[in-house]
């Protein structure tokens, strides 16, 4: 019996010892969040296309007669937790060199989603983020998140609220897609990474002042943003006046299963509020004193309106499929991204496991790109707009096919080889077909 009780008394004390073990040394999976997060991008972009045919020539066309551009930028992805644990900060310092494809002008679905409106000839700093994030856990179920740009490793409640305040890009948040929403990574044009019909509020580079409030939920998420809007169309400097001037930017995301394979639906509407010019009155305009039609005489402050629905659903682990349509109202004229009333986008997106380079992508999508009738008889009356204006139209939508294959040479580095076919460029049949190729390389850590 005294053996018994011996025995007894060694295994609970085993057991406690090794219970306070167990809380002196959480396991792996409950390792502490990161507290500093340091990432960096490096991108080198050169892209072409051959003679093209064309009957006429404008202020804001593609040249005819082909030609190279490239560009660059590197990024450092700096952020850490602040004292109250629940709040981050983040800086991007960043710099940009080079022009897109006839400095950034002829394609409504332009080519390189690196090329900025403002570019340079020398590579040139600035910050291209700078903003503060608040999120409130509201218990239950969690997930871990992984480090990654602007992230923190860390595990959070799955039904939680997060606030973004200071200076972003919209996109950063808006309109996600697995396969197709950064051109450093995937499709590099414009109306495939991007549902081109939102006019999302940004200054030249694509940043802007905004504060976004989100409720993330296990099926679904809401978010909206509150925005800047540029002084002037495509313009460097943001109007301070958010309660004059402003972008509203909502967006619904639900997530669901098809298969046994996952997929996202995103709902979203904008309405921008700017000194925006009416296409028709700047047309009618035109036809009556004989002169270019001239946006920026009929200006005064006027809202715009769209909507954009965003699909991504997963075939396989390895096959994904994605879509996107847009709209916006087309009265006014695009303040800040580029000159597309209607859009229609569609891709697959292929990882290479099925031929031994599970870290190789392979895109194929297609765009097809519409004018409003008010927008029509604006460029037709010689209007220009952000990025195309012939001086003269005859009308026909801008399609757009693009091909990639991204091949991982190492863990941080890529290189890519892109072709891209463009008929009807700035809506024009009078011009085109383009055929425009590229090389990309992108270092990434």
């Amino acid at each position: 019996m005294a053996l018994g009780a011996l025995g007894l008394l060694v295994l609970a004390t085993a057991e406690a010892a090794q219970a306070q073990d167990q809380k002196a040394t959480p396991p792996a999976a409950e390792a502490a969040a990161e507290d500093w997060s340091y990432h960096f991008q490096l991108t080198f972009i050169e892209q072409g296309y051959p003679g093209f045919p064309s009957t006429v020539q404008g202020p804001q066309s593609l040249p005819a007669h082909g030609e190279a551009r490239e560009t660059m930028s590197g990024t450092a992805f700096l952020g850490g937790r602040l004292p109250w644990e629940t709040g981050e900060l983040y800086i991007n310092p960043e710099f940009n060199q080079g022009f897109g494809l006839d400095r950034t002008f002829g394609v409504a679905g332009f080519p390189n989603g690196e090329a900025q409106k403002a570019g340079f000839d020398t590579p040139k700093p600035n910050v291209a983020r700078l903003f503060l994030r608040q999120t409130f856990g509201l218990g239950g179920e969690q997930e871990e998140l992984e480090p990654d740009l602007n992230q923190l490793g860390e595990k959070v409640d799955v039904s939680r609220i997060t606030i973004t305040a200071g200076k972003i890009a919209l996109p950063d948040i808006f309109d996600d897609n697995r396969y197709a929403h950064d051109p450093r990574t995937s499709f590099l044009n414009w109306s495939i990474w991007e549902s081109s019909a939102w006019d999302y509020p940004a200054d030249e580079k694509g940043y802007v002042d905004a504060f976004v409030a989100e409720l993330n939920e296990k099926d679904w998420a809401l978010r909206g943003a509150w925005s800047l809007e540029p002084k002037v169309a495509n313009d460097r400097d943001l109007d301070p006046r958010f309660w004059k001037h402003y972008g509203i930017t909502t967006e619904l995301e639900t997530r669901h299963t098809l298969w046994d394979q996952p997929g996202t639906v995103r709902y979203l509407v904008f309405l921008n509020r700017a000194p925006m010019g009416n296409l028709q009155e700047a047309a009618n305009l035109a036809v009556a004193t004989g002169t270019p039609a001239d946006i920026a005489a009929v200006r005064r402050d006027r809202w715009k309106v769209g909507v954009a629905l965003n699909i991504e659903q997963a075939i396989t682990a390895d096959i994904g499929v994605f879509s996107r349509l847009s709209w916006s109202d087309g009265r006014t004229e695009d303040w800040a991204f580029t000159d597309v009333d209607r859009s229609i986008a569609t891709g697959v997106s292929l990882k290479g496991a099925s031929w031994a380079r599970p870290a190789d992508t392979v895109g194929l999508a297609t765009a097809v790109n519409f004018l409003s009738k008010p927008h029509r008889n604006f460029f037709a009356a010689g209007g220009t707009g952000i990025l195309v204006g012939d001086g003269t139209l005859d009308y026909a939508p801008e399609t757009i096919a693009e091909a990639f294959y991204d091949y991982r040479i190492l863990a941080p580095l890529s290189v890519a080889l892109d072709y891209q076919f463009i008929a009807n460029p700035a809506y024009n049949e009078a011009r085109g077909p383009v055929h425009v190729f590229a090389t990309r390389v992108h270092l990434q850590f």
